[in-house]
């Protein structure tokens, strides 16, 4: 009995002390610091004009907040270092439009799935188009090795096409959308997700059919992190219930509206019934800054169609959109003014426009000005680096404007000081408010004045003008 009793008391002791040694979820919250591991990716994480964009990082953001701590999020290499940093508990979080598999396993526990991706076979456009799985058999199919898609590919091979085969493409080598767009393969399997970015880099790759598994996505929680794979799970599960999760999901897209006929129509309707109320502001704000006052308001059109109480996602809010650090950069403490609006958005684009060399001449000078608007200096910078290693003038928008689109390219972007952009965006961003100005030029009783001379008015001779010159490309 004296011996049951002391293995009873020693199994109580112990229980207590399980009881109170912190769990992870109290580390956590204990350093006041989420650490989330994840890839420089348009579906992930990256850096944008105003800061740190992606679809994982907005939840990472979301979920930190609800912690009460905050967040550091990081990008490296591939998933092989995102396992290493899981295990060895530098991150607490894996988070990179993942699923589960052996090698996961080995370093932690996934949480449930919290969105499913369709998995697309797509085709060149003069190509023949595929239909369904057994068309694949007979054909050239590129997969990237190692991926979801390849695992997706053997599960089809065990239970429908017996025969099915591919091309391995490796991580470090050619996408496989670029191998059908190249011609060196007939199809290839992309995420939905992934596809509505490269379409804008490979607009001859269309989708033939979506195969009938899709690919479940979720994040990954470092081993033995018990109390945090539970908070992950209901953090997902009231976003879920909410309808926000969902929302978010969709929106995390690569697509973007052309400009339509129907576009001009509108704008046209508001060239009567907004703009007169904002005219005088914007004359006085290009002046002030020197540019025309067309192209500032073009300008404000694009980014909220003079809507002084327009608000994104983002954080943006007003006339000219501006973000909370650019209206403190700027001096003004409440965006939601038309006029404040107006003119601290002048100011800002005066200030990036500072930052393109003198020796530019115009129009191109102001076309680069607006595309560093759009996506941010240094993107910019990076497009022109690359259009010169390829041989090309960095300082023209004509050519700068076609080697954009290769910061979305991963052979390009990991070269690349900043990273990944959306290069394709400021190229539509230009495009439009060029349209814009046009009509405005258009205008019954305006003068039709050339954008060359309204910029140049702008244009003062100042040391340092060369000091923006591409740099060479890292090889």
């Amino acid at each position: 009995m004296r011996a049951l009793t002391l293995a009873a008391t020693a199994v109580l002791l112990l229980a207590g002390c399980t009881r109170h040694e912190p769990s992870v979820l109290d580390a956590v919250r204990a350093r006041g610091e989420l650490r989330i591991v994840t890839l420089n990716l348009p579906t992930c994480y990256y850096l944008g004009a105003h800061g740190t964009e992606g679809l994982e990082y907005e939840l990472a953001s979301r979920f930190a907040s609800d912690l009460g701590v905050k967040l550091t999020m990081y990008p490296v290499v591939n998933e092989r270092a995102m396992q290493d940093e899981l295990a060895a508990s530098r991150a607490d979080i894996a988070a990179a439009s993942l699923t589960d598999s052996a090698d996961w396993q080995r370093v932690g526990d996934a949480a449930a799935p919290y969105t499913n991706v369709p998995q697309l076979v797509v085709y060149e456009r003069s190509g023949v188009r595929a239909r369904d799985t057994l068309q694949l058999e007979s054909a050239r199919l590129a997969v990237r090795a190692g991926s979801p898609q390849e695992l997706i590919l053997e599960s089809l091979r065990r239970t429908v096409a017996p025969t099915l085969q591919w091309v391995q493409t490796a991580p470090s080598s050619a996408d496989p959308i670029e191998d059908v767009d190249s011609g060196s393969a007939d199809y290839a399997i992309i995420d939905a997700r992934e596809f509505s970015y490269a379409r804008h880099l490979y607009p001859n790759v269309l989708v033939g059919f979506a195969l009938p598994d899709t690919r479940p996505v979720q994040w990954i929680v470092r081993k033995g992190a018990t109390t945090l794979l539970e908070a992950v799970e209901q953090f997902f599960g009231a976003l879920a219930q909410s309808g926000e999760l969902a929302q978010l999901v969709q929106d995390a897209s690569g697509d973007n509206r052309r400009f339509a006929y129907e576009e001009s129509r509108e704008f046209q309707t508001h060239v009567a019934d907004r703009l007169p109320r904002y005219r005088s502001w914007f004359e006085a704000a290009a002046a002030q800054v020197g540019i025309d006052w067309r192209l500032l308001a073009a300008l404000g059109y694009q980014e909220s169609k003079w809507d002084p109480h327009a608000a994104s996602e983002e954080g943006a809010r007003g006339l000219m959109m501006l973000t909370a650090d650019t209206a403190q950069a700027m001096g003004i403490k409440d965006r939601d003014d038309p006029q404040q609006s107006i003119f601290a958005g002048a100011r800002y684009l005066a200030q990036v426009r500072q930052m393109i060399p003198d020796r530019i001449p115009e129009p191109d000078r102001t076309w680069l000005t607006i595309a560093a608007y759009n996506v941010g200096f240094g993107h910019l910078e990076d497009a022109r680096i690359i259009t010169q290693a390829l041989g090309k003038d960095p300082d023209s928008w004509a050519e700068v404007r076609e080697e954009l689109p290769l910061l979305a390219q991963g052979r390009w972007y990991a070269r690349a000081k900043r990273g990944y952009a959306r290069g394709w965006e400021p190229v539509q961003f230009v495009d439009r408010i060029q349209r814009f100005l046009t009509l405005l030029e258009w205008q019954p009783g305006e003068a039709a004045a050339a954008l060359e001379g309204t910029a140049a008015a702008a244009a003062a001779p100042r040391a340092g003008a060369a000091a923006g010159t591409a740099a060479r490309l890292v090889p």
